[in-house]
This record gives C-alpha cells, structure tokens and sequence, in this order.
C-alpha cells in the first residue's frame, strides 16, 4: 500500500514538469518543404531478350498472311535518342528525354521524404544486327542467327518514352552551407519503384503501328548524387540514377494484336533545376 501511496505522490509531484513539456511539445510545428523541378537525362541500356507473342491469327493487310507468331530474340542491342534540339524551342520541350519531380521532404532538417518522378526515356533497338531467333513464324520453326532488318522483318522502340514512373523514398545528407544559408550542398539518395508508361512503335513484316500509351509492367530504381540549393529556394540536381525494368506486355500491332516482353536495366545521367518552398 506505501509504495502505491508513494508512486501516486510521485506522479503529483512531476505533473507540472510533464504538462509544462507537453504544452513545449504540442507549441512545436514541423515544417514541410515541397519542391517541384525539371530537367533531362542521357541514357543507356543493357542488351535483353525480346519476346514477341501473336496467337490471334490476324490477317496482315499489306502480305496477305496470317500474322501467327511466338519467337524471341537475344541479346538485342539498343540505345537511346535524346533529341536535345528541341531545349531550345519552347513547345519542344517535352520531345527530348526529359525528368519531372515533384517532392515533399517532412522535417525542419529536409532530410527525408517522398518523391513521385517521372522519367521520360527513350528505348530503340538498334537496326541491322545479327540476333539469335528461336520459335515459330506462321507456323514454320526457326532457330538461327537472323539480321534485324527494320524494312522486311522487324524495328522497335519505345520512342514516346520507355517512361518510368516512380514513387520514392528520399535521404538527404548536408555536407555544407554557409553562414545565412544562401548556398547549401547535399547529397541527395533516392529509392523507389512504380510502373512503366511505354508507346511501343513496331514495324513487324512490313506493317508499322505507333501504339498507345500503355501500362505495360514494373520498374525499381536507386539514384544518388548532389543537391546545390541557392538563396533557399532554388536547386540543381546532378544525379545518376539505375533502373530496371519489367515490360511484362508492351503491345505490338494494336491492343489485340500481339504483345512484347522483356526485361533490362537502364543507367541515367540526370540534371535537374527547381524550386522549393518550405510551409
């Protein structure tokens, strides 16, 4: 009973010094920053095996035959087309490989956070190699070295961006600023997944569709590099960032007509400016 008596004292006694940290603790408000910024990458990609499926047996137009077919290609080569020309021009802007973020970091210190980017990447498979082909064309087997002839066989490309979209984890790490905070350097890591937006342009035997803007599979990603904020309010970004990405089905010749595979990684060298505001 004593130490009951003793413990209920105790608690009398600490009450003022509990409620005077809690009115401390409820009196503090945690800002947040958001940033919105824009910028563009170069990139490249690994080789990857393509697999390209038709089983409906559609008539193409244009050779007649019944566009039956289950093959895949390895190893297949491929680049980007940055198309930085059109910087310069204002409607432009969106035809080079561009990168958009939007970011909101939830401590007065900005040094974690959520971002959601979207990177516009540019994937085409390169015209004229020589790849190994394994499965069936209109019912005939095949397996041999095949050229990749854009004209009578096959080109490919996600040209209206390979487009990976992303939801991030962000940690910030300060390396210095000055006295008034009129330049800060950081450096920057970021970790995240989300899906692919693909149009996938094809040219199969002869036929060529530009296909629609598409959620065609997943993407993982990691990026680090440096953030330098000027006047507190506006940013650079020099990152580089590695993706990799699963096109589980990229359409071929129209949403019922065919579909494409695969799975690669992606390096980006990104430069990115924006703006921040901390409420």
């Amino acid at each position: 009973m004593k130490y009951r008596i003793l413990f209920v004292l105790f608690i009398i006694g600490m009450s003022p010094a509990i409620a005077q940290n809690t009115t401390s603790i409820k009196s503090k408000k945690h800002s947040f920053t958001y940033y919105l910024s824009w910028g563009y990458n170069k990139c490249w990609h690994t080789r990857s095996n393509i697999h390209f499926q038709n089983l409906n047996g559609q008539v193409n137009p244009k050779t007649g035959l019944v566009d039956y077919y289950d093959f895949t290609i390895y190893k297949a080569k491929a680049h980007d087309r940055p198309n930085y020309e059109g910087i310069k021009d204002i409607k432009n802007l969106t035809i080079p490989q561009y990168n958009v973020r939007f970011g909101i970091y939830f401590n007065d210190e900005m040094n974690d956070g959520i971002e959601i980017s979207f990177d516009h990447t540019k994937y085409v498979m390169s015209d004229y190699q020589t790849l190994r082909l394994v499965g069936q064309i209109y019912g005939v087997p095949i397996n041999k070295d095949t050229l990749i002839d854009p004209n009578k066989f096959l080109h490919f490309e996600h040209t209206d961006g390979a487009n990976f979209l992303l939801v991030n984890y962000l940690k910030k790490f300060n390396l210095c600023k000055s006295k008034k905070e009129w330049f800060s350097l950081s450096i920057v890591t970021k970790y995240g997944a989300g899906i692919v937006i693909p149009r996938t342009d094809v040219r199969l035997f002869g036929n060529r569709i530009n296909n629609k803007f598409h959620i065609a599979g997943v993407v993982v990603g990691v990026e680090a590099g440096l953030r330098a904020t000027v006047l507190k309010y506006a940013f650079v970004e020099l990152t580089s960032r590695g993706t990799y990405a699963y096109y589980i089905n990229s359409l071929v010749q129209g949403k019922q007509n065919g579909s494409a595979s695969q799975r690669f990684a992606t390096l980006q060298a990104i430069i990115t400016a924006g703006i921040q505001v901390k409420i």
